[in-house]
């Protein structure tokens, strides 16, 4: 059904424009659930690291906040940008918040848990800062975890770059 993979996709930025996954058609995605007041927080700096060293070769980080682990994201999309470009110099492009489990998931979100599911098959996403590699296929290549910090994924990208 989900021939074309990620590229069927819609979602929100967080300024309220529409964004085509299929205008990401051949660069590699790396796709988080993100929060701005969770222990992992930090690892924003982690991903703007990575977007910087790989976006010129054609890698793009998507930054999806979400309010559903411990309320770890209750600002509006207004006060997430501002405070990840403040907090940590952000300038990968960051989606309008969202939900990523149950019946109210974003289809992006749905597809990407059923491509990936995580540990002994679950489908759900258990915490904030889980990470999903995609290649230029559009297909997912891996799925990480929250504690999995950004560098660690490094190797993984440069293959997915070729």
């Amino acid at each position: 059904m989900h021939s074309s993979g990620i590229h069927e996709f819609e979602a929100t930025a967080i300024d309220g424009r529409p964004v085509r996954l299929a205008d990401h058609r051949g660069q590699v995605l790396l796709i988080v659930n993100t929060a701005s007041q969770c222990g992992f927080t930090p690892q924003f700096a982690g991903l703007e690291q990575l977007w910087t060293t790989y976006g010129p070769r054609g890698l793009v980080v998507l930054g999806f906040p979400s309010n559903e682990f411990g309320g770890q994201d209750p600002g509006s999309n207004e006060q997430i940008a501002s405070f990840c470009s403040l907090n940590y110099g952000v300038s990968f492009p960051m989606m309008a918040k969202v939900k990523v489990n149950g019946a109210e998931a974003h289809p992006l979100w749905r597809w990407l848990t059923a491509e990936a599911p995580g540990l002994l098959g679950t489908k759900s996403i258990k915490w904030n800062f889980t990470k999903f590699l995609v290649g230029r296929d559009g297909q997912v290549i891996r799925r990480y975890a929250p504690t999995d910090k950004p560098e660690a994924l490094a190797a993984d990208i440069e293959a997915a770059l070729g």
